[in-house]
């Protein structure tokens, strides 16, 4: 098997940078994954208003993205990467994939999404 398909096989858990209805919901529907290994803790931030910071949001997503070989799927609520939407427009790598997602009290605005920027900019829009 070739590094890169080794690679990918280790990569089968979702992480998630939500705020506490989203998370609970993805918990709920067996997203959730705690571990004793260090830096694989676990594979969801809670973001709570005023509780969490964008620096702590940054750590979550450098560790999601970089830190981590076993994310395939990076869920992230719309309205909290837009407070660090210089590290998702920027991120180029195709594994962890980032979707954003909606918010219970934050519609999506396909506008801000970095992937349909980059989806448009490939085909000339």
């Amino acid at each position: 098997m070739s590094s890169a398909s080794e690679s990918m096989a280790k990569r089968k858990l979702l992480a998630t940078i939500a705020d506490e209805d989203s998370v609970t919901g993805l918990l709920l529907a067996g997203v959730g994954q705690i571990s004793n290994e260090v830096g694989k803790e676990s594979n969801f931030l809670t973001v709570i208003p005023g509780k969490t910071t964008v620096d702590q949001i940054e750590d979550a997503f450098d560790n999601f993205t970089t830190g981590r070989d076993d994310i395939a799927i990076l869920l992230i609520n719309q309205h909290l990467a837009d407070l660090i939407r210089y590290k998702v427009d920027s991120y180029t790598n195709a594994f962890p994939a980032i979707l954003e997602i909606p918010s219970k009290d934050h519609p999506y605005d396909p506008e801000k999404d970095s992937i349909l920027k980059k989806v448009r900019r490939l085909f000339g829009e």
